[in-house]
């Protein structure tokens, strides 16, 4: 075990001499996320933004959404642009798998702060001791191939880590093209009857993780999907909100 670990350790210090870590955000040497990248991360507050669709400044009137979200609501944790948007590139396309905890860590914030504001429900947005489990919008069949991994499986595996959450890895999605190159009117056609849920769900009030918010077509396609197998609840948590 100990010759395992120093192997490890040497392994790691090897790669990081010939490929030395750096700043998604600015590119500069030394650290994942720097501490100017760090201290200009585009937080959403919370009390400010939508319950239904986690936009900021819509907690009163709302110009992203209608407030029909299938979701009971929606947090964001940042904007997306900026270092937030970097970092789901990174992980998703350069597969920099360091950044599963760090978007963990950031989604957790997100929901501490959160937990703070009444949902449309009038209950708290996040509470841990309203969910059952915590499942993610998964990669399709295609991208799991071509990346070998799913890269929100791994977000949900650390949140669960941090949170001591269940992990309730029942959504699948075989097929849909990349969201990222369609329209917005495109997205929610493109989705439609793309997800079925594995495993029993009845019952289950549950947290619904995922990297990016644009219209919120993939949300509801999952939530759709749980909400028929018989889930009590969705409450969606997302790295960030486009709007």
């Amino acid at each position: 075990m100990r010759i395992g670990r120093l192997a490890t350790r040497m392994g790691e210090g090897l790669a990081e001499a010939l490929w030395p870590t750096r700043c998604v955000g600015c590119d500069q040497p030394g650290e994942l996320i720097c501490d100017r990248c760090r201290a200009a991360l585009p937080w959403i507050e919370q009390r400010l933004a939508c319950p239904s669709c986690g936009a900021p400044y819509g907690k009163l009137t709302c110009t992203e959404c209608d407030g029909t979200w299938p979701v009971r609501a929606t947090v964001a944790a940042f904007g997306f642009h900026g270092t937030p948007a970097r970092m789901v590139t990174c992980l998703k396309d350069g597969h920099e798998l360091r950044l599963a905890p760090v978007m963990a860590a950031a989604l957790l914030t997100a929901l501490e702060e959160a937990s703070a504001w009444p949902a449309p429900d009038g209950r708290p947005r996040f509470s841990p001791d309203e969910v059952d489990g915590v499942c993610f919008v998964p990669a399709t069949s295609a991208a799991f191939a071509r990346r070998g991994f799913d890269h929100m499986a791994l977000v949900a595996r650390e949140l669960c880590g941090f949170s001591g959450l269940g992990l309730a890895d029942v959504l699948v999605r075989p097929q849909a093209r990349d969201q990222r190159i369609l329209g917005r009117e495109e997205r929610a056609e493109n989705l439609e009857g793309t997800m079925y849920v594995r495993g029993d769900v009845s019952g289950a009030r549950l947290l619904l993780l995922d990297d990016v918010a644009t219209t919120g077509a993939s949300i509801a396609e999952a939530s759709r999907a749980l909400l028929a197998r018989g889930a009590a609840s969705v409450t969606a948590c997302v790295l960030a909100r486009v709007w």
